[in-house]
C-alpha cells in the first residue's frame, strides 16, 4: 500500500480532518497538516512531502505566494491547489508557478482521490523520467507543457463560451495567447464596417497610447495579408519592419473565422525583445484560441441581435392598444401590458413571475386557462366586465413559452350588433304581416280560375321566393329569441335520444343523395341540462349543413362521447372542407362560404349562428376543424349533470 506523505496547508480543521480521514488514510497515504501559508511553506521545505493539497485563499501567505516561495527555493513539490471558483487568471498564474492540477471547492472524496492519484502518478513518471537520459527529460518536459497548455485552452474555450461579455472573452484569449506563446505582446483585431481597415479590440503588453490609436490598413500590411489569404503569417529571424509603427524579432498573426461571414479578424501574437521565434505548435495552440474568440464574437453578435428583437416585440406589445398577457407552461406571468392592467384593473405594481390564477379574478379568464391546460387547444370567449365593456378574448397555447391572452375591445361592435339585430327583429317581425297576405293571395290565384302552364309556373316561383323570405325572417326572429333568453326552459335531456331522432329524419334525405350516414349510439350517455327542442335544432342545422356539402357516394358520421364530466357531440364528414381562412367565420351571421362547389346550394346563413347560440346559452362552445377536400368535423361540447 502507498505510504507518501501528503501535506494538506488549509485554515480549515473541519476540512483538514475530513481529507485525513476520508481521503488519504483510507488509500494509505500519511497526512501532515498546516493552518496557515507560513507554516505550510516551513513544513514543506523541513519535512519535504510527496505531495502538497494547497488552498488558495490563506492567511499570513496565499497559496499563490506559497508557489512563488517554493519555486524562488527551487523545491520541486507537486501541488493541487483548491479553489472556490474556477478563475482563468488563477489556473494561468497556478500554473505559471508549477501546479499540478486544481480541485474545485466543493468537492467529493472520489474527486480529490482521483485528482492526487493522478498528480502523484504523474509525478512518479517524473522521478522515473529524471533516472533516464536527458533525450526522456527533454520529450516529458514537453508533454507536461503540452499538458498543461491544453488545460488552458479546455479552462479558457469553456470560459469563453460561457461569457456573454465580449471585452473579458476578447481579454482572456488574448493572455491565454500570450501565456501559450511564451509571448511579450498579444493582440486582437476586428475588421471594421467597411473591410479596409483593422482596430484593436483587445490587447496584452502594448502601450495606451498605441493601442488606443492603432488601426491598420488590410491592403498594405502583414495583418491585412492574413484576411487576403485566410491562412495564418509567421514571421521570424532578423528583426522585421511593421507597419504598425514598430519593430519585432519574430509574429504571428492567425485569422479569425466565422462560417458563412469568413474572416472577421486577427489574433497575433509578437516577441520585440525577446530571441524566441514562434513554432508549428503555436499555430496549433492559437489556432484553437482564434477559434474560441470567434465563437465569442459571434455569439455574441447573434444575443445582441435577439435581445434587440426581444426588446422591440416586448416594446410593441407593451404599448400594444390591445390587452396582451403572456404566462409560461406552470401559468406564471411572463408580461403583462399595459392595456391588459387597464382592462382588468391590475393594481399591483409588481407581476412577473406570479401565478395568473391568484392575479387574475375573472371567472370566465379563469375557466379558459383551465380549459387550455386541460385540452392543449386555444379557447375564445366574450368577457362583460363590470364597467359595462366587452372584450373578446383568445387565449393560444404556444410550444415551448406557454400561453398568450388577447383580449380587443369590442363594446361598439356588440353596441352595433345589439342595434342592427334590434332593426333586423323589428323589419322581419313587420314583414310577415305583409308576407302571409301576399302568400295567402297566391294561394288563392289558382281558385279564381284557370291558368295557363307558364302563369302556374310564375305562381310556383313565387311561392318558392315566399317560402325563402319567410324562412329568412323566421331564423331571424329564432335568433333574436335566443340572444333574449326567450324558449329556453331548461330540463335533463338524453342527447341520444335528441340524436337518434334527428338521423332517423335525415335519414331519407341521405339516402335520396346516395350519402353514408353513420351513427352508432353510445351504451351510456350523461344527461345534460338543455332545451331539448333547441338541441334537436342544433343536430338538425349540422346534418342539413353537412348533406348540402357532401357529395354524392360521401358519408357523414355522429358520434357523441363523455369527456371528463362533458360531453362532446361530433358531425364529420368527408365533403368540400374549408379553408383556414374561412374557419373563423363560420358561425357569423350572414356568412357564406364562396367557392366554385357552393354555387347554387340554397341557404340563409344563419343555420350555424343558430347553433353557436343555442350551444353557448347552454353554456357550451362549438368549433369547426377542417381540411379543403378532406371534410369538416364540427363539435360542440355540453357539461355533463352530475348524477
Amino acid at each position: 500500500m502507498a505510504r507518501e506523505r501528503v501535506l494538506v496547508i488549509e485554515d480549515s480543521f473541519e476540512t483538514q480532518q475530513l481529507l485525513a480521514e476520508l481521503v488519504l488514510e483510507p488509500s494509505g497515504y500519511r497526512p501532515l497538516a498546516a493552518i496557515d501559508g507560513e507554516e505550510g511553506l516551513r513544513l514543506a521545505l523541513e519535512e519535504h512531502p510527496d505531495l502538497i493539497i494547497l488552498d488558495m485563499q490563506l492567511p499570513k501567505m496565499n497559496g499563490l505566494e506559497v508557489l512563488e516561495a517554493l519555486r524562488q527555493r527551487e523545491v520541486d513539490i507537486p501541488v493541487i491547489f483548491t479553489t472556490v471558483r474556477e478563475s482563468v487568471e488563477l489556473v494561468v498564474q497556478a500554473f505559471r508557478l508549477g501546479a499540478r492540477d486544481y480541485v474545485i471547492k466543493p468537492f467529493g472524496p472520489q474527486e480529490m482521490q482521483e485528482a492526487i492519484h493522478r498528480t502523484l502518478a504523474s509525478d512518479a513518471l517524473r522521478e522515473e523520467r529524471d533516472q533516464l537520459t536527458q533525450q526522456l527529460v527533454e520529450a516529458n518536459q514537453q508533454l507536461q507543457r503540452q499538458l498543461q497548455e491544453l488545460n488552458v485552452i479546455y479552462t479558457i474555450g469553456r470560459s469563453v463560451t460561457s461569457l456573454l461579455d465580449l471585452n473579458r472573452a476578447l481579454n482572456r484569449v488574448v493572455e491565454a495567447a500570450v501565456y501559450l506563446a511564451d509571448a511579450e505582446e498579444g493582440i486582437l483585431l476586428l475588421l471594421d464596417k467597411e473591410g479596409d481597415e483593422l482596430y484593436l479590440r483587445a490587447a496584452r503588453g502594448i502601450d495606451e497610447k498605441i493601442a488606443r490609436s492603432l488601426r491598420i490598413r488590410v491592403d498594405d500590411s502583414v495583418v491585412g495579408r492574413v484576411i487576403q489569404t485566410d491562412r495564418p503569417v509567421l514571421l521570424t529571424g532578423d528583426r522585421a519592419k511593421v507597419t504598425t509603427g514598430y519593430l519585432a524579432k519574430a509574429l504571428l498573426y492567425l485569422p479569425l473565422q466565422v462560417p458563412d461571414r469568413g474572416v472577421i479578424g486577427v489574433l497575433g501574437v509578437v516577441n520585440r525583445e525577446v530571441e524566441r521565434s514562434f513554432s508549428e505548435r503555436d499555430i496549433f495552440l492559437l489556432s484553437a484560441l482564434a477559434d474560441y474568440a470567434a465563437i465569442a464574437i459571434e455569439n455574441a453578435r447573434l444575443f445582441g441581435a435577439v435581445e434587440a428583437e426581444r426588446a422591440k416585440l416586448e416594446a410593441s406589445l407593451r404599448e400594444a392598444q390591445d390587452a396582451v398577457i403572456i404566462v409560461d407552461e406552470e401559468n406564471n406571468i411572463l408580461l403583462c401590458n399595459a392595456a391588459a392592467r387597464a382592462a382588468l384593473d391590475l393594481v399591483e405594481p409588481d407581476l412577473l413571475h406570479r401565478p395568473a390564477g391568484k392575479v387574475i379574478s375573472h371567472p370566465v379568464l379563469h375557466s379558459m386557462f383551465v380549459q387550455v391546460c386541460r385540452t392543449g387547444r386555444a379557447s375564445r370567449s366574450e368577457i362583460p366586465l363590470e364597467d359595462g365593456r366587452t372584450f373578446n378574448a383568445q387565449l393560444t397555447p404556444i410550444e415551448g413559452v406557454g400561453r398568450v391572452l388577447m383580449m380587443q375591445d369590442i363594446t361598439h361592435l356588440k353596441e352595433l350588433d345589439r342595434i342592427k339585430s334590434e332593426f333586423v327583429a323589428a323589419v322581419s317581425h313587420d314583414l310577415r304581416t305583409p308576407l302571409t297576405s301576399i302568400q295567402g293571395y297566391i294561394e288563392l290565384l289558382p281558385r279564381a280560375g284557370s291558368l295557363n302552364a307558364q302563369q302556374q309556373e310564375f305562381i310556383l316561383r313565387a311561392r318558392r321566393s315566399m317560402e325563402s323570405i319567410t324562412g329568412l325572417l323566421n331564423d331571424l326572429l329564432d335568433i333574436d329569441r335566443l340572444e333574449a333568453g326567450l324558449d329556453l326552459e331548461m330540463v335533463p335531456c338524453d342527447l341520444i335520444q335528441v340524436i337518434e331522432e334527428t338521423v332517423k329524419d335525415f335519414r331519407p334525405r341521405a339516402e335520396e343523395n346516395k350519402q353514408e350516414l353513420r351513427w352508432e349510439p353510445p351504451e351510456a350517455l350523461p344527461l345534460v341540462r338543455g332545451n331539448p327542442h333547441r338541441l334537436h335544432q342544433v343536430v338538425d342545422n349540422l346534418l342539413s349543413n353537412a348533406i348540402k356539402y357532401v357529395q354524392e357516394g360521401g358519408w357523414i358520421a355522429v358520434s357523441a362521447t363523455e369527456d371528463d364530466e362533458h360531453v362532446v357531440v361530433q358531425v364529420a364528414d368527408n365533403g368540400i372542407g374549408l379553408l383556414p381562412a374561412q374557419q373563423p367565420y363560420v358561425f357569423d351571421k350572414f356568412y357564406r362560404v364562396e367557392s366554385e362547389e357552393t354555387i347554387g346550394t340554397a341557404g340563409t346563413g344563419l343555420g350555424l349562428a343558430i347553433v353557436k347560440a343555442v350551444i353557448e346559452k347552454h353554456n357550451g362552445r362549438v368549433w369547426v376543424e377542417s381540411r379543403p377536400g378532406v371534410g369538416s368535423v364540427f363539435s360542440f361540447i355540453l357539461p355533463a349533470l352530475k348524477a
